[in-house]
């Protein structure tokens, strides 16, 4: 029988298990928690094979939202489109609605040690009338705020990123650099997140330490360190850690590819399937874990990445059918850009993480003590923060030179 030096602990490991059994609250819509994996899967792949830069960092429950509020624009094969792309098919628009709205509540901690923000807004130019029914369902289902602004006025653009900062606590300042003629329209999802770990990382145990960058360079950075029982996974070619912030609701799942496998390789087996089979598979071990200290800022378009999951009509000028948002026939207006930016700081207190994605609109059970595992994050690896009471993947990224 295991011994544990205090009642925290044991509460706190058994928090731990129930959160990574896949256990998705009865008030949510289970065919939008398994959309929303299957989604955030498929973008971040898309993402993965695109990308400009040694880091990637996103929140695919950012993109989901700010795209279903668009959703609710689109008609005809615009909307069949969307829908298979946000793997919403076999729902009713009532349905998706709803369900959007649970999730945003359910998302709502009740934890001192968490905040997590979700905040929604339009921004439309004046002169461009959007139907009723339209702004009803943002406003009721999605909490979004509806502005009307002058689009030629030079201090539009300043307004709009106003919003973005408040929303973001300052950590993203902007997602619109600029207004065009042809823009119609900014939906805008805001997440921002702040969690203390469970466990804090001691800083007089933070140490100098190589992180080893891919093509044999190195670089040095503070390694945090921390020793006790830890949810764990081996996996035939990777390590897994989860830290959970608070009282466990929120949790951070770090992968570290085996050395010579390397992150590549990896990124490869990142599917929803085998996402769910690795949350079934965690097991308490007590082990040594070494993580750096970093920071990342990501900023990327995700026209491109949505075209080739399947929703290219939206944003074809000649087909996109959007008339459930404004009296426009099909091809008077479609996306013209999904954008999102995002921020993450990870500490010895914890993590800090902020995401906002703009769609634009415009015309033309407890185990045995295991053997002792170490685990040294010194190496390009992945990570993902994931709301364990509903399933959704907060943000994830492959960290490659911190």
């Amino acid at each position: 029988m295991l011994h544990f030096q205090s009642t925290k602990v044991l509460i706190a490991i058994l928090i731990a298990l129930i959160v990574c059994s896949n256990v998705t609250p009865s008030q949510v819509d289970t065919r939008l928690t398994a959309a929303s994996s299957k989604f955030s899967f498929k973008l971040y792949d898309q993402l993965l094979k695109s990308r400009k830069t040694d880091n990637t960092f996103a929140s695919p429950a950012s993109v989901m939202l700010a795209l279903a509020m668009t959703y609710n624009g689109a008609n005809g094969t615009t909307r069949e489109s969307m829908a298979r792309t946000l793997e919403l098919e076999g729902m009713s628009l009532e349905e998706v609605n709803r369900a959007f709205a649970d999730l945003k509540s359910a998302l709502a901690p009740d934890d001192p040690k968490i905040q997590l923000k979700i905040a929604n807004s339009l921004w439309v130019r004046n002169g461009f009338v959007l139907n009723p029914p339209f702004i009803a369902r943002n406003k009721q289902h999605y909490a979004a705020e509806i502005a009307n602004l002058d689009f030629a006025d030079p201090s539009a653009a300043k307004t709009i990123n106003s919003w973005v900062s408040k929303n973001t606590d300052g950590k993203i300042e902007k997602i619109v650099d600029q207004l065009s003629d042809g823009d119609m329209l900014f939906l805008i999802n805001a997440i921002y997140f702040k969690g203390q770990w469970q466990f804090e990382f001691k800083k007089e145990s933070t140490k100098p330490d190589v992180f080893k960058l891919d093509g044999g360079k190195q670089k040095e950075l503070p390694m945090m360190s921390q020793s006790r029982t830890f949810l764990y996974l081996k996996g035939d070619d990777f390590q897994s850690v989860v830290l959970p912030y608070g009282a466990g609701r929120v949790s951070m799942y770090v992968f570290l590819p085996d050395e010579e496998k390397g992150l590549d390789q990896f990124e490869k087996r990142l599917t929803p399937e085998n996402w769910d089979l690795w949350l079934r598979s965690f097991q308490l071990n007590p082990g040594d874990l070494m993580l750096p200290r970093f920071k990342v800022e990501w900023e990327s378009g995700l026209n491109e990445a949505l075209k080739n999951l399947g929703m290219a009509e939206a944003f074809d000028s000649s087909r996109a059918d959007f008339s459930q948002m404004a009296k426009v026939k099909p091809g008077d207006l479609f996306i013209s850009a999904v954008r999102q930016k995002s921020w993450c700081e990870v500490n010895e207190e914890g993590t800090v993480a902020a995401a906002v994605t703009s769609v634009g609109m415009a015309t033309t059970s407890v185990q045995r003590p295991r053997e002792k595992f170490v685990m040294k994050v010194d190496r390009p690896f992945f990570f993902a923060i994931r709301d364990n009471f509903t399933g959704v993947v907060l943000f994830m990224g492959s960290i490659r030179n911190p």
